[in-house]
């Protein structure tokens, strides 16, 4: 076994894994999983630049992620960064405060290295299970982007493209500031219309009405799954492996589409951090299931963070 750490950095939260890994067995034993919402893509689309705010809100997270690393004693740590650092012109911010803070330098990955981490995290407990057919359709639906990968026990074709929850919402959703609560129709109708574009790029490059099977990564997919289950607070281990059926996944989209801000964060299990941003990721969600025929999304909980604990050890 090899204790390891991965800490995976994104548009809308940064998040940790502290695991034991046996390359050899194929095993992963979790120690320590967490996420925290940084909103680091705050306004990424429009200004090009990682807000000082979204930086300093990243820094003291990773500052509490060194404590925890340092206590468990991870052997190596692997920091990866996405979208927002990927395209923001003042990333070299980014990049110091986390060589400070952790030791280590972020690897700002591009979206097909993405995609394969997504892949290997999310896969590696499924290929045991005849009842999912594949090929298996990845989706991982972030904050900035959505990677679309399909493979059988390796990658096939990998997209990453630039449909997120977070920028999704900050593109059509936001009016003088504010988040619309609810969106009116012709808001949805252009993030609708985005999406489509996005799909239809994807396709360009990924089969994706060839895969059997759909696997949904991420807090968007998650947190819709646990909407689905009407449960009392996030309980990952119900979430995970879960399935959502294509009729489930289109009243709860429809729903958070015309609910209010109090209607939203009155949900149990909804983090915080999600509230204003959920809609726009269900509504990715749901495009893709229309688009490949899909009638039920698996839901999983190991993703690109299992993936890339996976590739330090």
């Amino acid at each position: 076994m090899t204790r390891v750490a991965a800490v995976d950095c994104g548009t809308n939260s940064i998040r940790l894994l502290v695991a034991d890994c046996d390359p050899a067995t194929g095993e992963l034993v979790e120690l320590d999983r967490r996420m925290t919402i940084v909103r680091l893509g705050q306004g990424v689309d429009r200004t090009g630049r990682l807000a000082p705010e979204a930086l300093e809100r990243t820094f003291a997270a990773c500052r509490e992620y060194a404590e925890v690393i340092k206590e468990l004693g991870a052997e190596r740590v692997r920091f990866v960064a996405t979208s927002a650092s990927r395209d923001a012109e003042n990333r070299e911010d980014f990049v110091r405060g986390v060589v400070d803070i952790l030791g280590v330098e972020p690897e700002v990955i591009s979206g097909d290295q993405e995609a394969e981490f997504s892949f290997t995290g999310a896969t590696k407990e499924l290929t045991g299970r005849p009842e999912l057919r594949r090929p298996f359709l990845v989706v991982d639906i972030g904050g900035g982007s959505t990677e679309f990968v399909v493979g059988d026990e390796h990658v096939g074709a990998a997209r990453s493209v630039d449909i997120g929850c977070v920028r999704m919402t900050e593109r059509h959703l936001v009016r003088d500031g504010v988040v619309s609560d609810p969106p009116t129709e012709e808001q949805v109708e252009a993030v609708r219309a985005d999406i489509e574009a996005a799909l239809d790029l994807a396709e360009r490059t990924v089969p994706l009405r060839e895969a059997h099977t759909l696997v949904g990564l991420a807090g968007s997919v998650t947190t819709v799954s646990a909407i689905a289950q009407e449960l009392p607070a996030y309980d990952s281990a119900a979430i995970h492996h879960s399935r959502v059926s294509h009729d489930r996944v289109r009243e709860i989209t429809e729903w958070l589409l015309r609910s209010t801000h109090a209607e939203r964060a009155a949900v149990p299990s909804m983090h915080p951090g999600r509230v204003d941003v959920i809609a726009s990721g269900a509504l990715v969600l749901l495009a893709i299931m229309e688009r490949i025929g899909a009638e039920e999304v698996v839901v999983s909980e190991h993703d690109i963070l299992d993936g890339i604990a996976w590739s330090v050890a």
